[in-house]
């Protein structure tokens, strides 16, 4: 039997596509006539947006761990919290056993104008069944989300009401803030907590600081902790307000990428104002920038523990289909000339996302006597030549510890099963008039509201029902954390703000209690300014 054989026109490929590849440096013709061939001869079907997709996404990991692809719909879910706001129903709510609960409804946003009030459980959308089903946070979020003046068909249980409600809500623009909180620590202190750098974040400072001047603020503390970041632009408008005119903001430099500075202007009108920075290690990007650039023109005290280390710039890149690649184009620098971006291997984003662990493993986080300050990477600031240090993120100038007394595994398991957002659901639910009427405001709740042993008998009672088995010895361990989280939670839900549960929460926040320290010590505060912390000097690996 004659063995007959096929001759794929692979060749073919190659000589139809030669004239247009012309000129194209070689690795872009493989690269075109391998998605070529894959598209026109591969065994199956295959889909070609897809398979280029992937392609890029292939480039990228093999380069540095921030330049990425996101398609259309992921493009639009991460630049929407940025945006400064998005459209919606303009509620903020939260999940209690696989059902929606109303926490706050926005000052005359869309539900406000139609009726909805916190405490309303929201069970179906647009005749689909939401509650009880198991239904994601995110899709709840799309079926609620849409354009500005389309309409959406919601049914509530409200407490009190033995029928569903039914509201039609005409879809409005949500602002989204970056202040969690803000608010006056004592007669003199501001306290300001910012969770993002968004397209209105400058915007929303200048007004919370107008309004803590007005409330008699002498010195600030600005709350970057857990802040990821965002806008470039939003951190270099911040700096403004606490800088002099010409003073060097940051500056990007790139292999392709010449060198870029912002300088102050000098029109801010808080200069002067006597201020600390409070960070940690999920501080990052823009966080970093501003953090940075306090640091090193010693205009503020940097307090909490070494940020992220997220020093690149990525600049966007946007497809016809809505989809963009952010590619790495440049390093940013503060001031002093420290590149913020700790090391990595190119590729290998497992062991850069693993990074963080890596540093609680050595005890970075609980003592200050498991860092070392490497020599080689020794810099000065601008102002008063004190002695800071590069190699990843920025260095606080007073280091805190996190205290783990009170964490024990009877907590993590609580917190893990949502035990606390439960319980402080059930209670205000029950509560909510009674503690609106007894305490006016938020400080009345604080000080006079007490988290009663009854309250706690039915959380653990709660907590059993969910499988978390009592544990008396670790109860007692946590039960203070555990009460001023469930205060916190119940202040929140009852005032409806971030701020509410900030004020409650603060009063353990290590953190900002060092943070109080320094800015009420200021014969301290001016000699880290000018002198750094001499503690640091014991910690430095000398290169000999």
């Amino acid at each position: 039997m004659k063995k007959i054989l096929f001759a794929l026109p692979l060749c073919l490929a190659i000589t139809l596509t030669s004239t247009a590849q012309r000129g194209m440096p070689q690795g872009m013709q493989k690269l075109l006539n391998a998605e070529y061939a894959i598209a026109s001869l591969y065994v199956d079907t295959v889909n070609e947006d897809k398979l280029i997709e992937e392609a890029i996404k292939g480039m990228l990991e093999s380069l540095d761990p921030h330049s990425s692809y996101t398609d259309a719909k992921e493009t639009k879910e991460l630049e929407e919290p940025l945006q400064g706001e998005f459209s919606g129903v303009g509620i903020q709510f939260n999940m209690n056993k696989d059902t929606l609960y109303v926490i706050q409804t926005i000052p005359g946003g869309p539900s406000e104008r139609v009726g909805i009030i916190a405490g309303d459980r929201i069970i179906t959308v647009n005749d689909t069944t939401i509650a009880g089903v198991k239904m994601k946070n995110s899709d709840i979020q799309k079926r609620l989300r849409g354009k500005k003046g389309t309409q959406v068909t919601v049914q509530v249980k409200r407490a009190g009401v033995k029928e569903l409600i039914t509201f039609r809500i005409t879809r409005d623009n949500i602002p989204l803030h970056s202040i969690d909180a803000s608010y006056m620590l004592d007669e003199q202190t501001g306290y300001m907590r910012i969770s993002r750098f968004g397209a209105k974040t400058h915007e929303e400072m200048i007004e919370a600081l107008k309004d803590l001047k007005k409330q008699g603020m002498t010195q600030l503390i600005m709350d970057l902790s857990d802040n990821g970041g965002g806008y470039l632009n939003a951190a270099i408008d911040m700096c403004n307000e606490f800088l002099e005119r010409g003073q060097l903001m940051v500056y990007t430099e790139g292999e392709n990428s010449p060198r870029n500075e912002a300088n102050a202007n000098g029109w801010g009108d808080y200069k002067d104002l006597h201020m600390v920075v409070m960070v940690n290690q999920y501080s990052a990007s823009a966080a970093e920038i501003f953090a940075g650039a306090m640091q090193d023109w010693d205009r503020a005290v940097v307090v909490g523990r070494r940020t992220f280390g997220k020093g690149l710039v990525q600049r966007p890149f946007r497809f016809d289909d809505g989809s963009m690649m952010r590619l790495t184009v440049a390093r940013y620098y503060t001031p002093s000339g420290r590149c913020i971006q700790k090391p990595y291997d190119r590729g290998d984003k497992k062991a850069y996302e693993k990074e963080l662990l890596d540093r609680a493993n050595v005890g970075e986080y609980y003592s200050l006597d498991s860092i070392q300050f490497n020599d080689s990477l020794r810099y000065t600031t601008r102002l008063n030549g004190r002695t800071i240090y590069g190699g990843g993120g920025v260095m606080p100038d007073v280091y805190v510890p996190i205290d783990t007394t009170e964490y024990t595994t009877y907590y993590r398991d609580l917190m893990a099963k949502g035990i606390t957002n439960q319980y402080a659901i059930s209670y205000v639910d029950k509560n909510r008039k009674s503690i609106a009427k007894r305490y006016k405001t938020v400080n009345d709740f604080d000080n006079g509201f007490i988290i009663t042993d009854e309250m706690m008998r039915d959380f653990i009672a709660l907590g059993e029902k969910d499988s978390v088995k009592y544990d008396e010895e670790k109860y007692r361990t946590s039960e203070a954390l555990l009460k001023d989280i469930i205060k916190g939670l119940i202040a929140r839900d009852v005032y409806g703000n971030a701020s509410a549960y900030s004020v409650i929460i603060n009063h353990r926040n290590r953190d900002l209690k060092a943070a109080i320290e320094v800015l009420n010590d200021r014969e301290r505060y001016d000699r880290l300014l000018r002198e750094g912390n001499p503690e640091y000097e014991r910690l430095v690996k000398r290169n000999d």
